[in-house]
């Protein structure tokens, strides 16, 4: 990627997304691949008069690290990390993973301890401090997405720096018809669900947590959910990816789940019961994400498509469920992948991808590019 992309990236990074002011403490964490840029968002952090810091990930020692741990050793690691979240005043993380299944051969029980261990600190920072998650481009991104390298730099360039002013404010309109919103129904090819969203807060997502980013997110009250939701695009957690994946539910609780690999998949929501509860109903709208490459910070914000997520629920819109998991799982309703509506209260707001209503048109594809 060119150092003048490079850097209009870094200062969305720093001036939208985490907003740093002078002598706040940024810390910079990325994978080693991601270096060019975290040079820049340095450089930049400097330039607005902050402190920033550095940490380094390699997936393969942090492989190395997961096959042995214990939950001593990571509860003194979880209280480093709470403290090093208390001690700064934003957070960017760059990832750049070169292999989402390098982490595939590590044991099911070391990935819930981690979860239940390390979430905590996690979602300290995701509460209280202001944070960015960024994808960089990599070969194995790259690959994933069906492009060469250069091309999906240049693709990951145009996602990422969409409008998210303009995007924010069409969104505000669809934020309050949400928390307005008693009774959703979702209806696609082997989709039929129904809950309530009523008394839980609906958050606008243009550009401050994830870039790219592009969505609306609230939370289902608990024990409301009821039918069978099936989901058309790869469903990856713990370095497997999940297809054909489709979940039941009654009176909020996943009774049956079923995927390609739906032995494996049923030792994941079987974590601790809130991962068979659901934490966070979203709808995505970014007009230049269409197609799904199985990267979820990508995936969840593809235009005319919703997720639906087993465990954790979000502070911001919270609805008590507690998991050591968070699984976004995504279901397009364009009319290319069979099409399908939302209703909330009854009446059809969106169908096949595009909202119907007047108040929510700034939302389709043609009004935000």
């Amino acid at each position: 990627m060119k150092d003048a992309r490079l850097e209009k990236l870094a200062n969305l990074l720093l001036n939208h997304s985490v907003k740093l002011q002078a002598k706040e403490r940024v810390l910079i964490r990325g994978h080693v691949h991601t270096k060019p840029l975290l040079k820049e968002l340095v450089d930049g952090a400097y330039r607005l008069g902050a402190y920033p810091y550095i940490e380094l990930i390699d997936d393969e020692i942090n492989r190395h690290l997961y096959m042995g741990y214990e939950k001593e050793q990571l509860q003194t690691y979880a209280d480093w990390m709470l403290k090093e979240y208390e001690d700064v005043d934003a957070i960017i993380y760059v990832t750049g993973e070169e292999n989402d299944a390098e982490f595939s051969e590590v044991p099911s029980e070391k990935h819930r301890i981690w979860g239940e261990i390390m979430n905590p600190s996690t979602f300290f920072y995701v509460n209280n401090r202001r944070w960015v998650l960024l994808n960089y481009p990599t070969q194995g991104l790259a690959q994933k997405a069906g492009m060469s390298l250069s091309r999906f730099e240049d693709y990951l360039l145009d996602v990422c720096t969409v409008d998210y002013e303009k995007m924010g404010k069409a969104m505000q309109p669809l934020k309050e018809l949400m928390e307005r919103t008693d009774k959703v129904r979702l209806v696609s090819p082997g989709t039929d669900l129904t809950f309530s969203i009523k008394g839980i807060p609906a958050v606008v997502c243009a550009g401050e947590n994830n870039i790219p980013d592009g969505e609306v997110f609230t939370a289902p009250v608990k024990d409301s959910v009821n039918g069978t939701i099936s989901f058309n695009t790869p469903c990856t957690y713990q370095g497997t990816t999940f297809r054909d994946v489709s979940l039941t539910f009654k009176n909020g609780k996943l009774v049956d789940a079923k995927a390609d690999q739906t032995e494996k998949i049923n030792q994941i929501f079987a974590s601790d019961e809130g991962a068979r509860y659901i934490g966070e109903f979203a709808i995505g709208v970014n007009p230049m994400i269409k197609e799904p490459m199985g990267d979820i910070l990508f995936d969840e914000k593809i235009c005319g498509s919703l997720h639906f997520t087993p465990g954790e629920a979000y502070e911001e819109a919270d609805n008590g469920n507690r998991s050591a998991i968070h699984w976004d799982m995504v279901l397009i309703q364009r009319p290319e992948y069979g099409g399908g509506e939302i209703y909330f209260d009854d009446e059809l707001i969106r169908k096949d991808g595009l909202f119907i209503l007047s108040e929510l048109r700034g939302l389709n594809p043609d009004a935000l590019k």
